[in-house]
């Protein structure tokens, strides 16, 4: 039963000799496959409270994509696609859409595919199932092989090689490590995220990883890639922003907040389904963060940085010369930005 099981503040990278003399030199693109290409290896969270069309638009424009949530009507999500697309002339947008793998899956994707979506995300909790199953083949009989399936979630090398053989060509790894998730509390389940993509990583299908759940900061996105992840998929690092859907509140004092859930909190449920099961999240407040093209380009300059401390110009390059270690509690502690608490 004993197997590692190591999540991002349990290691650390090991810094390597670099002839890299400008960051800029680096190559962030990630080849997600059958047409999805990044210029930046970051795909927001299909959630309600992150991505809608203005959060499309600017993660294309810096670079990554956006997967418009399907927590809403087929009309309002192909809606939100044809906003993204219409409201940019000089280039063609880059955005995903996330179906679910019963009732009007089908439909929905058809209707998506009408007005442009680039790639579908077939998008539950516990990916490793036969409705996935089911969902991918039915899509692939419908669409054949020039769109893009993404498919998730799944927490093991087994779950990956399943979806890949099914039909999908990238997988969103991690189950219940998201900041509003409290998966792993209710049912027991998952593993360390960092964990998780160790394991998926060793795949030897034709299949991309993506890392989905528990990344707090840059550094944790450049762990994500080093243990063998294409790209990254994140939401709290987003939210709070002008483009994340919502209104943003404001108190007496003058703070500034929004809303962000997890799409299995008893608050999201009864909205877009009127009623809730079992509930594996919850609703919280987050700090407004004003623009989000500024979150991003300081998580772009912490992943460049990343690149270079291990002397490595490209993701494949990094993906080879990644070193960890596993570090102590005292060693996190001695990580972070300690004075504070200095008793001096």
């Amino acid at each position: 039963m004993k197997r590692n099981c190591l999540s991002y503040d349990d290691v650390l990278l090991v810094p390597q000799y670099s002839d890299i003399r400008t960051r800029t030199d680096i190559d962030l693109s990630a080849n997600l496959g059958v047409g999805l290409k990044l210029n930046l290896p970051i795909i927001s969270s299909p959630m309600d409270t992150i991505s809608e069309s203005a959060m499309a638009l600017a993660m294309d424009e810096h670079g990554g994509t956006a997967i418009i949530h399907r927590y809403n009507t087929i009309e309002q999500q192909a809606r939100h696609i044809s906003i993204a697309r219409d409201s940019c002339s000089s280039r063609k947008i880059r955005v995903g859409a996330a179906v679910g793998v019963s009732g009007d899956f089908l439909n929905r994707a058809a209707i998506l595919q009408a007005v442009g979506v680039d790639f579908f995300c077939v998008d539950v909790a516990h990916g490793h199932h036969i409705l996935m199953k089911e969902a991918i083949e039915t899509l692939r009989t419908a669409f054949g092989d020039s769109i893009h399936i993404m498919a998730g979630n799944v927490a093991t090398l087994e779950g990956v090689n399943d979806l890949a053989d099914w039909g999908a060509d990238s997988v969103r790894c991690n189950i219940g490590g998201g900041s509003i998730c409290s998966t792993r509390v209710q049912t027991g389940h998952g593993l360390p995220g960092l964990q998780t993509i160790f394991e998926c990583a060793k795949t030897d299908r034709d299949v991309k990883i993506i890392a989905d759940g528990g990344i707090k900061n840059s550094g944790d996105i450049v762990k994500a890639i080093g243990a063998g992840a294409d790209a990254v998929m994140v939401g709290s690092l987003l939210a709070g922003t002008d483009e994340s859907p919502g209104k943003v509140f404001e108190e007496r004092d003058g703070t500034r907040w929004k809303i962000y859930r997890g799409m299995a909190s008893k608050e999201a449920q009864l909205k877009w389904r009127g009623k809730y099961s079992s509930f594996e999240g919850v609703s919280s407040r987050v700090p407004y963060r004003g623009h989000v093209g500024k979150v991003l380009e300081d998580l772009e300059r912490g992943i460049r940085s990343g690149l270079s401390y291990s002397g490595a110009r490209s993701i494949e390059e990094f993906h080879a010369k990644a070193k960890f270690v596993q570090q102590s509690p005292a060693g996190l502690y001695e990580s972070k930005t300690h004075i504070t608490e200095r008793k001096w």
